[in-house]
């Protein structure tokens, strides 16, 4: 259900040296901040035209310290994971879109876990490398930032297609995330998989029926549907387990699902669309979960230590992929990252056959499933979200080209000049070590189709550490483009992740810096972005993010996401520094 891409723009020559980044942001004695937008943007909208950037002079003052109490915790850890050097771009949108692929309709910047994709599990997580220096492995991600003179869209012609395109219901796909079903479970499985169809069938019809965005209408079906889904999600759990099976917690993030708009690319670009050569691969291989029968209770642990292995081959091979670029061609692939691929998920799908068949008719077929592809190539089977029928929606492309373009996301990307990571303490209270595998978001990807209330205004320029804006930057000569993006500092205690990826964590009171009750604070990570670019570009409007289409690069839409995979001993440390008031490294 996407559509092609826009001709790439020529390489923009405003792409200049890296310069080191302004630090004025980083708070040496509060460390808790709420920022209070100074572009004055009410309500959203998908137009992004010159009105949309603004002399950062022009912007109200407006944030807030909470002062600190006789508890507070005021130290400062800081993580250095470079500036996405080794080119991990990825349209994939692990944390608010797991196990769906090309979630984001965007690109996304990615430091810290290097194998990190949409279908990645907590043990790919942790057996992967990272670009971080203390080794921690985490993954902090964001939309790209590119130049092009031809991307300002107008925004009436934008609203324009999306009056007449209708949304789609896009949810992640459960039967390609399940652990082994005990033979006794699979038939309330089964049904409460196809009750799951039913339901997104259902909400999926109610959003085709209307043209244009709603996000009324969105946020209600969207609600109904994830809390149906959770509830579903928690019956097949409970069946799992009386039947002797285990049941990740992690299951959780798969209920919640999302409104696509894919349609607008068509509606939009058409007409000066050029293919190219799918940029940044990944490695798709078939689903082996959904093609498996019911397993005897003997088996079940056998095969879901197998399962497991599955998918870390497969991000071990998405690992080396990114390492290896560009050296020797499709045969280097091919021999050196698929051929293993195969041979290691032949052994490992063997070894599930026998482990059913000692109790149980062996499961014939399943070598079949041991092939894998890249992205662009002619049978690649890996699990992604259920396409839905929307009439108005086609096939969007992977990212093409040098560029790694997608329709309406074209232009050079221009990387940080300086990513600085914070993790911050709290103006009231201690904080507590975050639990391994935490999943945050910090603003909304989607303020026009779901409506500005988790939107965040994270815009600002270097030496203007007391300013915000919704709108892209305008900064005088010397001073840096920034994004100062703020995550929940406070943890409800016990889990790691939420049905809507929110719920989970929440963010300290914005003038005591007090987190609500029932929760705790924890480090809180801010994640400052710096761009060297011209003047002249800011002036010309020609800078702007990558988005989701009914978005059209508004900046108000600007987010990031993180994913905790740092060890126990590590994050105990970063505690302890910050309860001490230390700045450590």
């Amino acid at each position: 259900m996407r559509a092609r891409n826009r001709r790439p723009s020529p390489k923009n020559p405003t792409l200049v040296r890296v310069l080191a980044a302004g630090t004025a942001l980083a708070a040496a004695g509060v460390l808790t901040a709420t920022f209070v937008s100074g572009g004055g943007k009410g309500t959203a909208d998908a137009s992004t035209s010159l009105n949309q950037y603004v002399p950062i002079e022009r912007v109200a003052a407006g944030v807030v310290n909470p002062r600190p109490g006789r508890d507070a915790s005021r130290g400062r850890f800081t993580v250095d994971c470079g500036t996405n050097g080794n080119g991990k771009f990825s349209p994939d949108n692990p944390v608010a879109q797991p196990g769906i692929r090309n979630g984001a309709e965007h690109v996304h910047d990615f430091v810290g876990n290097k194998a990190i994709t949409a279908f990645s599990s907590d043990a790919d997580l942790d057996a992967s490398g990272t670009t971080c220096r203390n080794g921690d492995k985490s993954s902090y991600f964001w939309p790209v930032v590119r130049i092009d003179p031809a991307v300002r869209a107008d925004g009436a012609t934008v609203r324009q297609a999306l009056s007449g395109t209708s949304g789609a219901v896009v949810c992640p796909a459960v039967r390609d995330r399940l652990p082994a079903v005990p033979d006794t479970a699979r038939a309330a499985v089964e049904q409460q998989l196809a009750g799951m169809d039913q339901l997104e069938a259902a909400a999926d019809r109610r959003i085709l029926a209307v043209k244009g965005v709603n996000a009324d209408l969105n946020n209600e079906v969207l609600r109904k549907l994830g809390a149906d889904r959770a509830s579903a999600l928690a019956g097949i759990g409970d069946a799992v387990r009386r039947a002797g099976g285990a049941w990740p917690s992690a299951m959780v993030s798969m209920a919640d699902c999302d409104i696509s708009y894919d349609g607008v690319h068509a509606a939009l670009h058409t007409s000066s669309t050029k293919a190219g050569p799918v940029a940044n691969p990944q490695v798709r291989c078939p689903g082996v979960r959904d093609k498996l029968p019911g397993v005897p209770r003997q088996a079940l642990a056998e095969v879901d230590r197998s399962l497991a292995e599955l998918d870390r081959q497969i991000s071990e091979a998405n690992e080396r992929l990114v390492a290896t670029r560009g050296q020797g061609g499709a045969a280097f692939v091919d021999n050196a990252i698929l051929g293993p691929l195969k041979a290691k998920r032949t052994a490992v799908l063997d070894r599930i056959a026998i482990a059913i068949g000692r109790n149980a008719p062996r499961p014939e077929g399943l070598g079949k499933l041991a092939t894998c592809t890249l992205d662009g190539q002619q049978g690649n089977g890996q699990q992604g979200g259920k396409p839905s029928a929307s009439p108005s929606a086609a096939a969007l492309p992977d990212p093409q080209g040098p560029n790694l373009e997608l329709p309406n996301n074209t232009g050079g990307i221009v990387r940080p000049a300086a990513v600085l990571i914070e993790y911050r303490g709290n103006a009231v209270s201690k904080v507590v070590p975050m639990p391994k595998f935490l999943r945050e978001l910090t603003g909304d990807a989607k303020p026009t189709s779901r409506g500005p209330a988790n939107a965040r205004a994270t815009w600002t320029c270097s030496g203007f550490a007391d300013r915000l804006s919704d709108k892209y930057p305008i900064c005088p000569a010397g001073s840096q483009v920034q994004r100062v993006q703020d995550f929940p500092g406070c943890w409800d205690g016990k889990n790691t992740d939420s049905a809507n990826h929110r719920a989970h964590v929440a963010f300290a009171d914005r003038k005591t810096g007090a987190c609500p009750a029932g929760f705790v604070a924890i480090p809180q990570l801010r994640i400052t972005l710096s761009y060297q670019i011209s003047r002249e570009v800011q002036k010309k409007g020609q800078y702007a993010l990558d988005s989701f289409p009914e978005e059209n690069h508004n900046p108000f839409s600007d987010h990031n996401d993180f994913v905790n995979v740092n060890s126990a001993q590590t994050m105990q440390r970063i505690a302890t520094c910050i309860n001490k008031g230390k700045d450590c490294r």
